[in-house]
């Protein structure tokens, strides 16, 4: 696929590009708060050019200590008569603007230079900052017995030396910045993005695959850890691919399997994608065809199941399920049979469903001696298996039920908010916790079904973003355009492009089978928050939820007695 160049903002901004404004103050002494700036010095440079120079002494206002007078050559007569520090601020943020700074050491630097705008009722910089300290750790410090600024001018022989004067001082920082630029584009550092990351990445020896990442586009995609047989072992998504491949080797990364994935990795391969809705999609895919040995998120949906409501029985009842069936009323799937657990017992805690597993026909007689189970004995559940159940009443709570799974779950929740407050007003605090857990769970799964099943009745539907436009079948992605252009997958191996084919979609009159939980899902979430997406057709009935879910109240003590459960379905 063909499409426009991306902008700077999408391909980071080249380092030939950037201005740098290489700064140093000399100061009375190193704390922020009590001493003060007694000198300036600043020089700007791009693409390896001067632009210009800012230099002043500063009168702080106070004595100077004799070491300092030692250290730096600046005495009190010499800032006796130089302006003070309000005077010199607003000619000197005029001359850093927008660049990046650049400092040695540039916690000391900044942080002054920022105390005393504070103090000046001037808000503090804002602007990208680079340390030469970490960068020339990151770089040379095999090749130095420190990295102080004067270690490094002499042996590296840089073109100024420093003299604890501030432009002398500048100028030398700023030879140091275009050694090390040059040093770091053996790493594959080309934007600036990268010059700013690059001293959080490890020293280890898995640093030299780095390499491995020169190639990556800073645009949104999906990306793939493969080993020497080309089997992929990760795939993840990102917003910046390059950045976030990169960000693997940052001495930030303290996962535990990453550096047994790094050290089997023996190449990278990615797929740029027009937008991060569409990497989610293809990352998805790809790991639940390709199950990588290190992904966990998203090679569990074997591990899904439903809810199932059996309105086919005579006498229906709540079920978990690994597979959907052919009749009854489904939530799901769920990520796991805890999850679906805890619906089913945050529906039974306050509806009277039948709990036996008794199977029970048309034609279903109770034996004469049938015990009458626990639940039922306590009042919180019907026994039909029994004989003790009446089948009006019993219908009556099945409707309930079905209504509020499907159309109205305020009174449900209501009720269920009811049992909490009684439970927290008896002092019962475990039994109102575990509560309000199933609650919690059941207001989750109730809200992803919702909008599932808004995007799956909307049938074939036309999503427009900018300049992408996705077309759905079912809530499955089947094409994504940019500026009316097909976008295809690129030097994808032909192993990797059938498992990014798109899956059958199912219609919404069946339960949404377990494989295409996550994309669906992913598809319906995107939609619902991001404001800059417009459908422009669909053959179904688009209808996303317009009434939100209820919620559950605090717990307090309710004023009216506990009613009873029965009451519900009256």
């Amino acid at each position: 696929m063909a499409w426009k160049q991306k902008s700077f903002d999408d391909i980071g901004t080249p380092l030939a590009d950037v201005t740098f404004c290489v700064l140093d103050l000399e100061t009375t002494g190193g704390n922020s708060d009590s001493d003060r700036i007694t000198e300036i010095g600043a020089v700007k440079y791009r693409g390896g050019e001067c632009l210009g120079t800012f230099q002043t002494l500063v009168n702080p206002g106070c004595p100077i200590p004799p070491f300092i007078t030692i250290l730096t050559g600046i005495s009190e007569s010499m800032v006796l008569p130089a302006p003070p520090i309000e005077s010199v601020l607003p000619s000197l943020l005029h001359f850093i603007g927008d660049s990046v700074l650049v400092a040695h050491n540039a916690r000391f630097d900044i942080g002054f230079l920022n105390a005393n705008l504070v103090r000046t009722d001037r808000d503090p910089l804002t602007n990208v900052v680079v340390d030469t300290v970490p960068l020339a750790r990151r770089l040379v410090r095999d090749e130095v017995p420190d990295c102080k600024l004067g270690t490094l001018a002499n042996r590296l022989r840089l073109p100024h030396q420093p003299n604890h004067r501030a432009l002398d001082d500048a100028l030398t920082t700023a030879d140091l910045l275009h050694f090390l630029i040059e040093r770091a584009a053996g790493f594959g550092v080309l934007g600036l993005d990268d010059l700013v990351g690059l001293p959080r990445l490890d020293t280890h020896p898995l640093a030299a695959k780095l390499r491995l990442t020169e190639d990556l586009p800073r645009t949104p995609g999906v990306y793939m850890f493969a080993d020497v047989n080309g089997r992929i072992l990760y795939v993840g998504k990102a917003t910046n691919l390059r950045q976030r491949v990169r960000s693997y080797f940052s001495t930030g990364e303290t996962r535990r399997k990453i550096g047994s994935m790094l050290r089997q990795t023996h190449s990278i391969h990615h797929i740029p994608t027009p937008d991060p809705l569409t990497a989610a999609i293809l990352e998805s895919r790809l790991i639940g065809r390709l199950t990588p040995h290190y992904n966990r998120t998203g090679t569990t949906s074997d591990r899904y199941c439903y809810v199932r409501l059996t309105t086919d029985e005579e006498w229906p009842r709540l079920v978990i399920t690994k597979n959907p069936a052919r009749h009854g009323l489904h939530i799901g799937p769920l990520s796991s049979r805890t999850a679906a657990r805890l619906v089913v017992e945050a529906i039974e805690s306050v509806v009277p469903l039948r709990r036996c597993t008794v199977r029970m026909g048309r034609n279903y007689v109770p034996p004469a001696d049938a015990p009458v189970c626990s639940a039922a004995q306590l009042g919180v559940a019907q026994c039909p298996c029994s004989g003790h159940a009446d089948p009006e009443v019993y219908s009556s709570i099945v409707s309930f039920i079905v209504r509020a799974l499907t159309e109205a779950p305020d009174a449900l929740i209501e009720r269920i908010s009811e049992r909490i407050a009684h439970l927290s007003a008896a002092q019962r605090f475990e039994e109102a916790a575990e509560m309000r857990d199933r609650a919690t769970a059941l207001l989750t799964a109730l809200q992803r079904q919702r909008s599932i099943d808004a995007l799956r009745r909307a049938g074939e539907v036309e999503v427009v973003a900018g300049r992408t436009v996705w077309r759905f079948d079912h809530g499955v992605l089947v094409d994504v355009r940019v500026d009316d252009q097909l976008f295809g997958h690129v030097n994808v191996p032909a192993a990797l492009a059938d498992a990014l084919a798109a899956p059958e979609p199912v219609l919404p009159d069946q339960p949404l089978p377990r494989h295409l939980a996550d994309e669906v899902w992913c598809v319906a979430r995107h939609l619902e928050s991001n404001d800059d997406c417009t459908v422009v057709s669909a053959t179904g009935e688009w209808a996303t939820p317009s009434v939100s879910l209820p919620t559950l109240r605090r717990p307090g003590r309710p004023s009216t007695p506990e009613p009873d459960l029965l009451a519900i379905a009256r």
